[in-house]
């Protein structure tokens, strides 16, 4: 690629100018991502993934001197390798991330304050993805190596290491993303922000009550519990819009009608974050209520709303609220408590949420292909 070209359309340094046939354009118009236009392309962006890692490697190993001064360190737990490396990690990983959506994007993509807000999100959860990941394997080894320090070089090697690769899987992400690494990462990031609430909750009998009682708490485990929530809620009406933009369905009307179910679930999911059982006990359940209501009409309309996808999803989909209404039913009874209902729903509820994200992205390809297979008009 020549220097020229890497510029954007304007001249603006870092905006990569992707220029791509119309067909090309319309298969991967769906896409979060930034169309390519060959190998020279990837390249440059695994070029650029490599560079800020790079950098991400130096910097973070300079910081790790002062903070550490060529001393030994636990390999967890508080002012140890890896907690430094932790923190090191998300901080990069948020950084390449936006680096990603921005240094590298289309040219005529116009920024937004919702596109702002999308774009802080995920960059947030590939934060909090790469902090409790490399958290918990800290904790793993050091499990397996009791009472073993970590000598200084090596220290700041690993430490390095781990920035450089936090960066460098972010800027891929952000550079690559679809709908469907946009449900993985979700997905991932709901389980690991809930798990870490409970595994550092205050009370350790939080569940005898309910799931948004890791919530109630004024300590650290509760606002991680309440900003997983929050930030999850963005993230779902994030992939409302992007997977019903280019859907294929001849009921436009439908679409618009599932984009309005799953960002209502979004917004709900984030106020259930927002407002605290114990400080807004109606709002708190009326919203997660909602919330489950807004699931049930989409699963039940959706064969209606958006011709095409498989019959096993829209029979799960009804299963899944099957399975909810008994387990409310046991609940009632006294036969389960409020959290494993609430547990199962939330479960049931993403994963349909995450099956539906990868039919969509099946429709678009589908959509796409058999407009390439169509032959130009007039010929």
């Amino acid at each position: 690629m020549s220097a020229r070209a890497s510029y954007g359309a304007a001249g603006e340094p870092g905006h990569y100018l992707r220029r791509m046939s119309n067909a090309s354009l319309a298969r991967r118009g769906s896409r979060l991502r930034i169309p390519t236009n060959g190998p020279s392309d990837e390249r440059a962006t695994e070029t650029l993934a490599l560079g800020i890692g790079t950098v991400a490697f130096v910097l973070v190993a300079l910081v790790a001197l002062p903070v550490f001064r060529l001393q030994p360190a636990p390999i967890a737990g508080p002012n140890s390798a890896g907690q430094y490396s932790a923190i090191a990690g998300a901080i990069a990983a948020i950084v390449a991330f936006l680096a990603g959506r921005y240094l590298v994007r289309r040219p005529e993509a116009p920024v937004t304050w919702t596109r702002v807000l999308d774009v802080c999100a995920l960059a947030f959860a590939h934060g909090v993805i790469a902090l409790l990941s490399w958290t918990l394997l800290a904790v793993i080894f050091e499990q397996g190596f009791i009472g073993a320090e970590v000598f200084a070089i090596p220290l700041l090697a690993l430490s390095g290491a781990i920035a450089a690769i936090s960066a460098y899987i972010a800027f891929l992400s952000a550079t690559h993303m679809d709908l469907s690494l946009l449900a993985i990462v979700l997905a991932v990031f709901l389980v690991q922000g809930v798990l870490a609430s409970t595994l550092t909750a205050s009370d350790p009998q939080w569940w005898e009550m309910n799931l948004s009682a890791l919530g109630m708490t004024d300590d650290l485990s509760a606002f991680a519990f309440n900003l997983t929530l929050i930030v999850a809620g963005v993230l779902v009406t994030t992939l409302a819009r992007y997977a019903t933009a280019g859907m294929a369905t001849a009921n436009a009307s439908g679409a618009r009608s599932l984009r309005t179910c799953l960002i209502v679930i979004g917004v709900f999911l984030a106020c259930v974050g927002i407002f605290k059982v114990d400080e807004f006990f109606w709002v708190h359940n009326s919203v997660a209520i909602g919330m489950v209501v807004a699931f049930a009409v989409a699963a039940v309309r959706i064969t209606r709303w958006v011709p095409g996808l498989p019959q096993g999803f829209v029979l799960l989909g009804r299963l899944f609220i099957a399975i909810i209404v008994v387990l409310a039913v046991f609940f009632f009874t006294g036969y389960y408590t409020l959290t494993a209902v609430e547990l199962v729903a939330g479960v049931l509820v993403f994963s349909w949420i995450i099956l539906l994200l990868r039919g969509a992205a099946a429709l678009q390809t589908d959509a796409a292909d058999g407009a390439l297979a169509s032959p130009p008009p007039g010929r």
